[in-house]
């Protein structure tokens, strides 16, 4: 990592992560609720476990995942005060870093806000914040840095400003309204199919894996809280298994976002032509039919914004993904009950052989795990987070399970790998379902590759961090998941890859492996019978549903 580190200059804003929170509660501490807010309040944990420095977790790549995925989930990041840590050493010539150059800090606190806007109170204590923030930051010149790992504490930056962290003022609801919308994106379109895959009896997989889901989401809270410096999910997985683990899990997550930018497309092509099934082009003898077109116009489209230097637009649009889920089943009743197409399937009970895909695709609804730890990070009451956890997956699972019902009761054995696809094309309320369906992904592409385009850029040598190179990047990110997805086309068979392989891992395993790993010592018998059980049932559907996706993949080129 030595290697990675340049000289130069940067521009503090903000610092409090090197303040240590002397109110911090131990891991399990707080867990009735009944801590007050001076305590859930208080600054981020920065104190580094193992006696390293406090800064040891957020001095290793990736870097720039707290920023980028606070972008993806509207939560409120830390006003970016990467730009006054050794972080900068490695991104400060990136194109993020570049647009904020010579504005002010309270144009740099706004970049990333929280989904809701806060009440009066808050709105005045944040204001206040802001304020002092403006007051005390200025230019600082520090000194030469010889090392990633290790900064003397004569040469640390000194903190700037005082008082709580102002990122650190989600609500209840603002961290809830946050975690719905991470959880209800385009798995909910697949929930119909998974019963036709697996029947009736499918749904109680749906059930536990909310359940353990919810389990798995208060694991990660414990490993937050185990040791001082933990923020993200690649902290937790290097204080549970040093830089291998850290590095190991940063790729699962990006794999997995990576993977549903190939979804977005699919799903695109898909529905367009629906929509338009008549369209084609002709280049000399070269004809393309109307999913490889559509595939082809998104790219065009979602490839500039992920040029964008400030996503905050982005951001805001894609936070209404919770309305459009809302929708998309408002109009799937519509069309069932006022359109008269009616609830007259029964379907099988259940369907053996479906049943690992249809653990894939109930699987992929509850793969969020990788944006909770920023949520938890951003909650004005952290104690507050299991419940918060509670009420994103009920809210969550009841909306996949109306899907899911009406969706097969309505098309039965014919409904297809997104229940849209099924919906009458002359109907007005079909209509709005599907353009619903395609505007969510466009909003969201950019904001589902910029964490892992972030991540390559800190890799980019210093003299190449220019624009026009991150520009680049960026498209040849864009271009190959166009590749993938006109490769393998088969929206069911993907997300069920992804729901078996990734989300198991991220959901499920890996919350398990990591708590086990740091607070073994300390978990109770229940706790580590209960965390070897979901690692097990976690191993064994990531292998059986994995296998039955590449499978059903191969199969359709035979």
């Amino acid at each position: 990592m030595k290697s990675l580190l340049g000289e130069e200059r940067s521009f503090i804003i903000e610092s409090d992560d090197d303040e240590e929170d002397p109110t911090h509660n131990d891991a399990g501490a707080g867990d009735d609720g009944s801590s007050s807010d001076s305590s859930s309040c208080a600054t981020p944990r920065a104190g580094g476990g193992d006696g390293s420095h406090p800064n040891s977790y957020t001095n290793q790549w990736p870097q720039s995942y707290r920023q980028s995925i606070d972008i993806l989930s509207s939560v409120q990041s830390p006003s970016l005060s990467f730009l006054g840590t050794p972080t900068l050493s490695r991104i400060s010539n990136s194109f993020l870093h570049s647009s904020f150059r010579g504005k002010t800090p309270e144009v740099i606190s706004n970049f990333v806000k929280p989904l809701l806007r806060p009440t009066t109170s808050d709105e005045q204590q944040q204001q206040q914040q802001q304020e002092d923030i403006r007051k005390s930051s200025q230019y600082l010149l520090p000194s030469k840095k010889p090392s990633l790992q290790q900064i003397p504490e004569d040469q640390k930056a000194p903190v700037i400003g005082h008082g709580p962290s102002p990122y650190q003022q989600c609500s209840y609801t603002q961290g809830a309204m946050n975690g719905i919308n991470v959880l209800c994106g385009v798995g909910i379109l697949s929930t119909p199919y998974a019963i036709k895959e697996g029947g009736w009896l499918g749904l109680v997989i749906l059930g536990v894996f909310a359940v353990l889901a919810w389990y798995t989401g208060v694991l990660l809270r414990r490993c937050l809280d185990s040791t001082d410096g933990l923020q993200t999910y690649p902290d937790i997985g290097h204080a549970a298994f040093g830089t291998t683990g850290r590095i190991a899990i940063s790729i699962i997550l990006y794999v997995e976002l990576y993977a549903c930018c190939i979804e977005y497309l699919i799903l695109e092509s898909d529905n367009l032509s629906k929509l338009f099934p008549n369209v084609h082009i002709s280049i000399g003898s070269l004809t393309l039919n109307s999913h490889v077109f559509f595939a082809i116009l998104t790219t065009l489209v979602v490839m500039p914004t992920t040029w964008l230097r400030d996503l905050t637009c982005l951001s805001y649009i894609s936070a209404g993904g919770v309305v459009a889920t809302v929708l998309l089943v408002i109009c799937l009743f519509w069309v069932g009950v006022v359109d008269n197409v009616g609830f007259e399937n029964k379907g099988s009970t259940l369907n053996v052989p479906g049943i690992p895909i249809a653990i894939g695709l109930y699987g992929y609804c509850y793969s969020g795990h990788g944006v909770f730890p920023n949520i938890y990070s951003s909650l004005k009451n952290r104690n507050q987070f299991p419940s918060i956890m509670f009420t994103c997956i009920a809210f969550s699972t009841v909306l996949f399970t109306s899907a899911a019902v009406m969706g097969y009761k309505m098309f039965g054995e014919s409904t297809e790998s997104q229940f849209t696809l099924n919906l009458p094309q002359n109907l007005v309320v079909s209509k709005i379902a599907i353009w619903a369906t395609v505007a969510n992904p466009i909003t969201k592409y950019a904001l589902t590759i910029t964490p892992l385009a972030m991540s390559l850029e800190e890799l980019l040598p210093r003299s190449q961090q220019k624009y026009s190179n991150v520009i680049l990047l960026r498209s040849a990110l864009v271009i190959s998941t166009l590749a993938v997805a006109l490769l393998v086309p088969f929206f069911a068979l993907v997300m069920a890859l992804i729901g078996s392989l990734f989300a198991m891992l991220v959901t499920y395993i890996l919350p398990c492996a990591c708590f086990l790993a740091i607070l073994k010592a300390k978990a109770t018998w229940h706790q580590v019978v209960a965390c070897s059980f979901i690692i097990v049932v976690g191993v064994t559907c990531a292998c059986v549903g994995t296998y039955s996706s590449v499978s059903g993949i191969i199969q359709n080129y035979i």
